[in-house]
């Protein structure tokens, strides 16, 4: 099939252009990418394809990028199938403008056998309209006592390794892991944070965390994490990615970690970029997120991060809950919110507040994760899949939780005006949503 967009506004995040021209796609992959003011006949005679067969698709002056690749979205199949499955997920993902989710395994049971792994790769190929690529455990049930088998879930399909929000506490455990890691070329995905320092924490500690009587965590638990991690990946080599950064004490030492050669990358999400602790406000539970909402100190120190490039990538670090789980007292209250809709309005407001530009949101949200898991996407280039979105950057709407495609709705951003409306994604050059 030959898919032609024209009259496209092209956000290159590889060239770190925005520019108009059109796009040629063949086959499901990028043919070639086109000046502005190319009439579709001609080009379709200087290369020799039979107009009948093609599609053209005017963009009008919108934007059109590559889709996005999400790293941490969590699906709740196995186990809690009631708050997400693979096909309420893929279809929130696609209305979302992401064309690829890379999913946590801290599911019920854990991923943490080639079993399972095959199981939630079957229930994915066959339900999600999106690209899924799973992550694996790094310890047998999350529980930080004896490493899983990284290289045969590896052969299984796994892309990355990842307790999630469980720290691996024992560092020879954790160190013996990141050893056998490096020896397959594994990824390592961890959650810095100082886990006894942290335990039972609802808040950021602070004047506001204290006058609203929530128990609350030291930033510093964030930068003692980072510390502990970075050590021991001079100690083993391996590859690391940090899954949120979210505060100004631990930039410092990711910053002294990839100067000093190590192959650590970082990641945050888009709530501690777009939200901060002031917004729970009167104890409102889908502000509840975890690591909790930063300082706006903090927030602005990321958000800088991000546009510098020492923090790599944004993710939506989509957690669905239930309403059981959130109609409680605060500090009861699971922790999480989804976000695969929301991901990208929510990050343009970043460019909007010309924080970012195009291309620098696009290079942390499709290509720096793409380039992180060895894959060809997050590109506008030939050869590279035509996972695309299409999207008008300044089209404003009244968020509606009830209207989001996931089957749990604990969004922060209900009811906020938004700016930016995805138009149409494409999965290998074919449209799994339009709007």
């Amino acid at each position: 099939m030959t898919l032609l967009f024209i009259n496209a506004r092209l956000i290159d995040p590889e060239a770190g252009t925005d520019s108009l021209g059109a796009l040629l796609v063949q086959d499901g992959v990028i043919a070639e990418v086109l000046p502005e003011g190319m009439e579709p006949g001609q080009l379709f005679r200087a290369r020799n394809i039979d107009e009948a067969s093609a599609q053209v698709v005017d963009c009008s002056g919108k934007c059109l990028a590559p889709g996005i690749v999400d790293i941490g979205v969590k699906v709740c199949e196995p186990g809690e199938r009631h708050k997400e499955s693979y096909k309420t997920a893929g279809l929130a993902a696609a209305a979302g403008g992401v064309t690829t989710i890379v999913t946590r395994p801290d599911t019920t049971p854990t991923i943490d056998s080639p079993e399972t792994l095959e199981f939630v790769t079957r229930r994915a190929q066959a339900d999600a309209p999106v690209n899924v690529l799973p992550m694996a455990a790094l310890t047998k049930e999350r529980a930080g006592r004896e490493m899983t088998e990284i290289g045969f879930l590896m052969d299984a399909g796994a892309v990355a390794f990842s307790d999630c929000d469980h720290v691996v506490s024992n560092t020879k455990v954790f160190s013996r892991a990141l050893t056998y890691a490096r020896s397959c070329g594994a990824l390592v995905i961890a959650h810095p944070q100082e886990p006894l320092l942290s335990a039972g924490a609802a808040a950021t500690s602070g004047k506001f965390a204290a006058l609203r009587g929530l128990p609350a965590v030291s930033p510093m638990a964030e930068r003692m994490g980072l510390d502990r991690d970075i050590a021991l990946l001079e100690m083993t080599g391996a590859k690391y990615h940090a899954d949120q950064i979210t505060t100004a004490r631990a930039l410092p030492a990711l910053e002294r970690a990839k100067a000093n050669g190590l192959d650590i990358t970082a990641g945050t999400s888009i709530h501690h970029l777009t939200l901060n602790e002031l917004d729970v406000a009167d104890y409102r539970t889908f502000f509840k997120v975890k690591p909790p909402l930063r300082s706006e100190e903090d927030r602005l120190a990321v958000i800088e991060a991000v546009r510098t490039g020492l923090i790599d990538t944004i993710s939506s670090m989509h957690t669905p809950q239930d309403e059981e789980s959130k109609r409680l007292p605060f500090e009861e209250a699971a922790a999480g919110a989804v976000a695969l809709e929301t991901l990208l309005p929510a990050a343009l407001r970043l460019v909007h507040a010309q924080q970012l530009d195009l291309p620098g949101l696009f290079r942390a949200l499709a290509l720096n994760p793409a380039k992180r898991l060895g894959l060809a996407s997050g590109r506008l280039s030939a050869d590279a899949p035509a996972d695309l979105v299409l999207f008008d950057p300044d089209a404003p709407f009244v968020m509606d939780r009830f209207k989001l495609r996931s089957k749990s709705q604990n969004t922060p951003y209900d009811g906020q005006r938004m700016q930016g409306r995805v138009l149409a994604t494409y999965v290998a050059g074919t449209a799994v949503f339009t709007n």
